[in-house]
């Protein structure tokens, strides 16, 4: 028998539930190949992976090993709450090379794709629906719902396409303490996680878009104070491709032993990391402006 092992972990703030399912998928991961090898890379070390985080907005909430800096964690965080969904290819156009979706496209406007249709650029599809909106009210009017989901599979387009969405559904539901204060619990599901080169991003960028977006939306129309509570991550297949093995021992596992927690991680709420975290929004609507003029 050969059992994909299954991995769980817990941690209070975001640095700290990766850090222990880095370490986790290093020690108990085994060995794949993927259809991205290429030739002489090392098989990849895989898992599927459960992660609780119990605190997502505590510090320290920055990890220091990932590849990027706090820049890229505010371009990703604009994304995802629409900056560049219009980089979105005609899916019928050969010769369009741009992506085949964006994460908030398919939650705020899902059902739909866009086609090449008399040299214009086109919506098709026969339905659309802005999950996000939908799940705010859902989420107001009866916050312990079980059905408050988004998702993001379109059969009829991902099970051909190249690169299909990882991310998959996310689920909330509030639960409400003693001083009526409503807490967002959040199920996140990818397909497929890059534990090394997106995970961290990616817990970050859905962190603010639940605390920016969802948590934010519902204490609007509600009237409430919400607050995010624990999130839980789970990863079908949750691994490190063979050529970033080295990279991962070099940055982390191997300085594990000769670092402080405290030199591995930041805090969010430094008011340098603040300011660079911030000054960056700028920056990144300059590089979409450029990107699109291109």
């Amino acid at each position: 028998m050969k059992n994909i092992p299954v991995l769980h972990v817990e941690g209070r703030s975001l640095a700290e539930a990766y850090e222990r399912a880095l370490r986790e998928l290093y020690e108990k991961g085994t060995r794949f190949r993927t259809q991205y090898d290429k030739p002489g890379d090392p098989e990849s070390l895989d898992s599927t992976m459960c992660i609780t985080v119990l605190d997502p907005m505590a510090e320290p909430m920055i990890h220091k090993a990932f590849p990027g800096g706090i820049e890229d964690l505010r371009e990703y965080v604009m994304e995802l709450q629409g900056a560049k969904d219009h980089w979105v290819k005609n899916m019928n156009d050969t010769a369009d090379t741009r992506w085949e979706y964006t994460y908030h496209g398919r939650l705020a406007n899902y059902g739909v794709w866009k086609e090449l249709r008399h040299y214009e650029s086109v919506e098709a599809g026969s339905f659309k629906i802005n999950q996000v909106e939908a799940v705010i009210d859902k989420l107001v009017s009866q916050p312990f719902t079980r059905q408050a989901q988004m998702i993001t599979w379109m059969p009829n387009l991902d099970l051909e396409c190249y690169d299909p969405p990882c991310l998959q559904s996310i689920w909330y539901r509030i639960q409400e303490d003693e001083k009526g204060v409503w807490w967002l619990n959040c199920n996140i599901r990818f397909r497929s996680n890059d534990a090394w080169g997106a995970n961290f991003m990616n817990m970050f960028g859905f962190t603010m878009f639940n605390h920016d977006i969802v948590a934010a939306g519902v204490a609007k129309k509600s009237g409430r104070e919400v607050r995010l509570a624990r999130l839980n991550w789970h990863a079908d297949s949750f691994h490190i491709y063979g050529k970033d093995i080295d990279a991962a021992r070099q940055r982390l596992f191997d300085r594990l032993k000769s670092t402080t927690w405290e030199e591995r991680v930041y805090s969010f709420t430094d008011p340098m990391i603040r300011e660079i975290y911030n000054e960056a929004e700028s920056v990144v609507r300059e590089k979409i402006r450029e990107f699109d003029a291109r």
